[in-house]
């Protein structure tokens, strides 16, 4: 069966200051009413029941999540005790999914991003799951074709067409079906950094290379055996855990072991060394969110290239990004190219070319024992 595994332990510390440590940007509503992992369990639609969601996140932040997401039971939601990136967060989720459904598939999601539409989102994971259900041992994942040369994604470079029952399945498919749609879809050549400028602009230019969606499907089974090539020592304290799950050491063992793991990301750990990996290219759009230029992707602007949230007043002002609340008055004036984010107790006021170093500002703040802000 298919299960959802949402990847929600982020801090996002580039949208400080609405983003902190309590409420990292996940859990804020950045774009839309709802907040982040709302959408994205929302965006799931019928293609899991609610006992086959998983939240990963951070231990803190389970009963907040717990409250936006009450249709989940708290045993879906799974606390890290200490942050230790992706690949721990997925093969913990594997190795728990697995004692309940040893032939599961996962589609794997971070819980930050802006999908539209809901329905051609939902048809790529369906296509995904039926790929690896075809071929078991294959990893899919899901390329979104550039629109400029960024600097700020990871990459894919296709190889050649996926070859057999796909294109024939393809060539066959009825676009009304969501059992038989198919999309483009290629074994991949090789994954690719974050790239500087040139770099960006080559991808962009060579037509075969994607951003790396951070999507993924494929079945537990397959993941584990690639951690267990790659990351013995991992797998080990995550089954050690796993081991204690639903018992009175369930958390002592929890908190020992997967403080004891090296943190790796996914790419790292397996992805750059997988050898049947495909990639669909995906018919939805896509955001990752990453920081506050993104809201002028994704909310538009006006005639002066502003884009404005909440109670604000922009005069004679050019590509600046306001936030601020319905109750408190923000005014830029002659401000171009900014940033400007109120929050009741902090106001980040920067150029927007140095968006980036949002995250040496919370680091300051820590250095200074200002946790408050934090």
């Amino acid at each position: 069966m298919l299960h959802a595994i949402i990847m929600a332990g982020g801090t996002g510390t580039r949208f400080w200051p609405a983003s902190r440590a309590k409420a990292p940007k996940q859990l804020l509503p950045l774009v839309g009413d709802a907040t982040m992992i709302r959408q994205t369990v929302d965006r799931l639609g019928d293609l899991v029941t609610h006992d086959r969601t998983w939240i990963v996140t951070n231990w803190r932040l389970t009963d907040q999540i717990s409250r936006q997401l009450p249709e989940l039971s708290a045993a879906s939601i799974l606390g890290e005790p200490c942050k230790r990136d992706t690949a721990p967060c997925i093969g913990l989720a594997a190795l728990v999914v697995r004692r309940t459904d040893a032939d599961a598939t996962l589609a794997v999601m971070p819980a930050d991003h802006v999908i539209r539409p809901v329905d051609q989102f939902q048809a790529a994971i369906r296509y995904g799951a039926r790929l690896v259900d075809q071929q078991p041992g294959r990893i899919a994942t899901f390329g979104i074709r550039p629109s400029y040369a960024a600097e700020i994604f990871g990459y894919i470079q296709r190889g050649a067409p996926l070859e057999g029952w796909d294109i024939r399945a393809s060539a066959n498919a009825s676009s009304d079906d969501p059992a038989t749609t198919s999309f483009p879809s290629y074994q991949v050549k090789q994954f690719h950094e974050k790239p500087d400028t040139d770099t960006a602009i080559e991808y962009l230019d060579s037509g075969d290379t994607y951003w790396n969606s951070g999507i993924f499907v494929w079945k537990a089974q397959t993941i584990l055996d690639a951690l267990a090539r790659r990351q013995p020592k991992m797998l080990g304290h995550l089954q050690t855990i796993v081991d204690a799950w639903d018992t009175d050491h369930q958390t002592a063992v929890f908190e020992r072991e997967f403080a004891a793991i090296e943190g790796i990301s996914i790419d790292y750990a397996v992805m750059e060394h997988a050898t049947d990996v495909v990639v669909i290219e995906a018919p939805f759009d896509w955001d990752d969110l990453g920081g506050w230029q993104s809201l002028a992707r994704l909310l538009g602007s006006d005639e002066q290239g502003n884009t404005l949230v909440g109670k604000q007043l922009a005069m004679r002002s050019t590509g600046t990004i306001i936030r601020s609340t319905d109750d408190h008055l923000v005014v830029a004036l002659g401000m171009n190219d900014c940033i400007i984010v109120h929050t009741p107790d902090a106001t980040l006021v920067a150029n927007k070319h140095n968006e980036e170093s949002i995250r040496a500002v919370v680091k300051e703040l820590k250095d200074r024992g200002w946790d408050e802000h934090l």
